[in-house]
């Protein structure tokens, strides 16, 4: 991002946050969307360096406008405010509002498990609805993700990430690049009838949402925490810009657990829910957060697997910045 004008501090946050989401497996959310933030700095909906405007702040809560700056820096830059107000209230909260695409959720919910904060966080995107209401046939709601954080004592933290649609769209994205078909029960056409061909997703059709009507329910609510309740949007179709809208909620256990009971607690529980027997013995229980950790230390041993279409937007989206193919590639490899 720096060739499009970000300031190296800027460019090396947003590259990070996006190859660790490669480097976990949630590739939807990982380099295959630079030509897409590319595009956006063109026209003017993201804005690089732009830093954040608090414009309501007391001990426990801010709100914070985000200025189409990007995300991987104001989401950062939010999840800090939220986790130095926890430290000293033990509790706190954060409605981040207008701002650029977040990114991964689940790097919010780790940054806080570091500080040994529990996190919940909704977020949604009020000008970009993806998602059929339980019910309905067209788009009526954002992918609308949720992601809860809870630190572990002597372990990993347990992390869930998870959109409150089927799957995210990017994930789409990726299959649509790789030329092949998504499952039954993820996507409906344009005119609501059920299809596994992301294209038919691209020319009007809509994402479900998961676990039927309880989905249904979750996406809403979440589309309302993360857009009324922030003060930004809920989704909004009169809403021309693509911006993401977040509420965070922060508690830190220290303040009220000076014997640290409650990471401890956390740790008996997940060993006694992974310590079921599998039901294949191929696959043990995991965690929440499990998942994630075992993709990265293979990528990480192995490298990170690109589609050859992902791999050619890289270098035609480095071509429109004026980096040429060569470079591009000795950049990537």
């Amino acid at each position: 991002m720096g060739a499009a004008g970000s300031a190296p501090p800027e460019a090396r946050a947003i590259a990070t946050r996006l190859v660790d989401s490669n480097l976990v497996g949630h590739d939807s959310h990982g380099v295959l969307r630079v030509g897409k933030y590319l595009d956006w700095v063109r026209d003017g909906t993201l804005k690089p360096n732009t830093p954040p405007e608090t414009v309501f702040e007391s001990d426990t809560i801010a709100i914070v406008d985000g200025r189409r700056g990007f995300g991987q820096v104001t989401g950062e830059w939010a999840t800090r405010l939220g986790i130095a107000k926890a430290k000293s209230k033990g509790i706190a909260m954060v409605g981040l509002r207008n701002c650029g695409h977040l990114g991964r959720l689940g790097d919010w919910a780790e940054l806080a498990a570091e500080a040994g904060q529990v996190s919940l966080h909704f977020l949604n995107t009020s000008g970009a609805q993806r998602v059929a209401p339980y019910g309905g046939s067209d788009r009526r709601l954002s992918t609308n993700p949720m992601a809860i954080g809870v630190p572990v004592a002597g372990g990993p933290p347990a992390i869930l990430d998870i959109t409150t649609s089927t799957v995210a769209e990017g994930k789409l994205m990726v299959a649509l690049n790789k030329g092949e078909h998504v499952p039954e029960g993820w996507i409906v056409d344009r005119h609501g009838k059920p299809t596994t061909d992301p294209r038919d997703f691209y020319d009007g059709g809509a994402l479900l949402t998961i676990g039927a009507h309880k989905g249904s329910g979750l996406s809403i609510l979440t589309d309302l925490l993360a857009g009324a309740v922030t003060t930004g949007r809920s989704s909004d179709p009169e809403d021309a810009i693509l911006r993401n809208n977040m509420l965070s909620i922060f508690i830190d256990p220290s303040v009220y657990d000076r014997d640290g009971v409650v990471l401890v607690e956390a740790r008996r529980f997940v060993e006694f829910v992974k310590d079921s027997p599998p039901a294949d013995p191929r696959s043990p229980v995991l965690a929440p957060g499990d998942a994630e950790r075992r993709t990265r230390a293979a990528r990480l041993a192995q490298g990170v697997p690109l589609d050859d279409k992902t791999w050619q937007d890289l270098i035609d989206a480095a071509a429109t910045v004026g980096i040429d193919g060569a470079r591009a590639r000795s950049m990537l490899q």
